[in-house]
């Protein structure tokens, strides 16, 4: 295999993982409406809205650094049901913002483009933050 075909491999791999970081955010964005509704108190919600608009945030950079770099534009979808009752939604929440710390950092390892690095160092932090703060509503 050659250096082209290599590049060209793994810039087709950061691409594929962009649209499901799009959907993973898509999926969240909707899912913490849900949970925030069913919220058991003013300062949960506020802080769930507040996890949202964030993911709401990257959902929209993300977009935009995949048209940038495609010159199309993404087709998002739920790629996931919000479990239908609070404790299970807060608890995926949890599973899932800890399992894309990891992913958006894999996503930064493997991409020589400072833009998607920087953009998706930026997001595994704000995630990290996020699976806090669920841990904290899955012990009050």
């Amino acid at each position: 295999m050659n250096q082209n075909s290599i590049q060209t491999s793994m810039h087709t791999e950061v691409l594929s993982d962009i649209l499901k970081a799009i959907d993973g955010e898509f999926t969240a964005i909707s899912c913490y409406e849900l949970l925030a509704d069913q919220a058991s108190n003013a300062d949960i919600k506020k802080r769930i809205l507040e996890i949202r608009n964030d993911e709401i945030r990257h959902y929209e950079t993300f977009w935009y650094l995949y048209i940038s770099l495609t010159g199309k534009e993404p087709s998002p979808k739920i790629n996931r049901q919000c479990p239908a009752d609070y404790r299970s939604g807060i608890l995926a929440a949890f599973i899932d913002e800890q399992e894309t710390v990891d992913f958006y950092h894999d996503i930064a390892r493997n991409t020589d483009n400072p833009v998607v690095r920087d953009t998706f160092t930026r997001a595994s932090a704000d995630e990290q933050n996020h699976a806090v703060w669920f841990l904290y509503f899955m012990n009050n």
